[in-house]
């Protein structure tokens, strides 16, 4: 019982001390909050605001009112069930890809430049190959071959296209890494490159790892949105892409009141992106404490 008690006091320290690392920095804490917040609304948000679903023709693009805080849109539908509503695919789909890219970049990066010689080379031959593919037109091509109806399938398509950079980051970071006195002794004692590659060089890279996986998330958030408002992919949920290509299919720019409609899931994909990008300092914070010191 004591043992029990003495490790959850050991995790609560340890969450404390997090805490209070990303309260050291004023920005990425709101950065934080903001975040949680949207994860909140996407996720739980759903079962408190039903969503609007009946049109009403004599409430169409009306101003925000106490029964409708963000107006209506082009149906007499009200706007925040719709922002409540269409955060969780547009969350789903950066998530995945943000960790799907990064996974694949990390892995091959590292391995990449650990290993050397042909497989580095074939590694960095691909990668360049990747790079110089127009993504857009290339996506465009697939649209019309494969139906991208599915969030996974968006994010894997997405995360296929979205790894060299990093992975040339990573390697140039393990290259730097491989060098030093404690992966020279590993390799001495023949603890195998799986090892040395994953429980060695990895963790001292966690920070730079984590940070790219959140601007994986804001380039995925971009790339999706871009994707349904060029009709490349099926209309067939609702999220905030959606509402910004039936803002623009359906001529809302020529109503009087439709700005709120426009501008709603315009400012919550860029809150969302923004507090990502915030986030990040506090990331910083916790990853390296002595930064805070003015060390």
């Amino acid at each position: 019982m004591d043992k029990k008690l003495r490790k959850f006091n050991l995790i609560l320290g340890s969450l404390k001390d997090t805490f209070r690392l990303l309260k050291r920095n004023k920005v990425g804490f709101i950065g934080f909050l903001i975040l949680v917040f949207i994860i909140l609304m996407s996720f739980i948000g759903p079962y408190i605001v039903p969503f609007d679903t009946t049109p009403r023709l004599d409430k169409i693009y009306v101003k925000p009112s106490w029964e409708h805080p963000l107006g209506t849109d082009s149906q007499g539908r009200d706007i925040l069930s719709q922002i409540v509503h269409g955060g969780r695919d547009v969350l789903i789909v950066a998530f995945l890809t943000g960790l799907l890219s990064t996974l694949i970049a990390v892995t091959l990066g590292s391995l990449s430049a650990f290993i050397g010689g042909r497989f580095d080379y074939l590694i960095t031959s691909l990668a360049d190959i990747v790079l110089t593919i127009p993504h857009f037109p290339l996506l465009s091509v697939l649209a019309a071959f494969i139906r991208l109806k599915s969030s996974f399938m968006i994010a894997f398509i997405l995360a296929l296209l979205s790894w060299p950079g990093l992975l040339r980051a990573v390697r140039a970071q393990v290259l730097s890494i491989k060098e030093r006195d404690f992966i020279e002794a590993a390799r001495a004692l023949d603890l195998g490159t799986s090892y040395i590659v994953f429980s060695e060089i990895l963790p001292n890279m966690m920070n730079y790892i984590v940070i790219s996986f959140i601007l994986s998330m804001t380039s995925a958030v971009y790339a999706q949105v871009g994707l349904i408002l060029l009709g490349l992919v099926p209309l067939a949920s609702h999220n905030w892409g959606v509402m910004i290509n039936f803002a623009w299919t359906r001529g809302a720019i020529f109503y009087k009141h439709s700005i709120f409609y426009i501008l709603s899931p315009i400012i919550a994909i860029s809150l969302f992106q923004w507090s990502l990008i915030s986030f990040t300092r506090s990331l910083e914070e916790i990853f390296n404490p002595r930064l805070g010191q003015g060390v």
